[in-house]
């Protein structure tokens, strides 16, 4: 199974994005506790590639690819931005990041995907799911 789907810049394009979730879910047969963390993990990939890849500018797109394969579940998203570099970005845990607005999604990402890679540029994220299965 594999999905492709490019979206403008836009936070309300989100939604195009869980209803894809949704639907590859679903007929995959993946369990709700599964579901919850890739969901959550796709929503904060596609937010952080619209507000801080692409800077929420319209005319830039977001590509998403969802893949099954092999009882193993990929998905990538690449934005138009600059890139960063994933290990810059503080730990929201330690005292001093706490109260900080930014950082949590990575270090959710990080936590609730079973792999997750940035390409070397760092536009790109692609976060793996194993185990899934209901």
């Amino acid at each position: 199974m594999n999905k492709k789907i490019r979206i403008e810049s836009e936070v309300e394009n989100l939604r195009v994005v869980e209803n894809a979730i949704d639907e590859t879910t679903a007929v995959i047969g993946i369990s709700q506790d599964n579901y919850g963390k890739i969901l959550v993990c796709a929503m904060e990939a596609v937010n952080n590639a619209i507000l801080h890849g692409n800077h929420s500018n319209p005319e830039k797109m977001v590509n998403i690819e969802i893949t099954y394969k092999s009882k193993e579940l990929n998905i990538t998203v690449t934005d138009e931005g600059p890139g960063f570099r994933p290990e810059a970005v503080p730990d929201p845990t330690t005292p001093e990041n706490i109260e900080a607005l930014n950082g949590r999604g990575i270090y959710l990402m990080s936590h609730l995907a079973d792999k997750i890679e940035y390409s070397k540029k760092g536009n790109s994220v692609k976060m793996t799911f194993k185990n899934i299965l209901s």
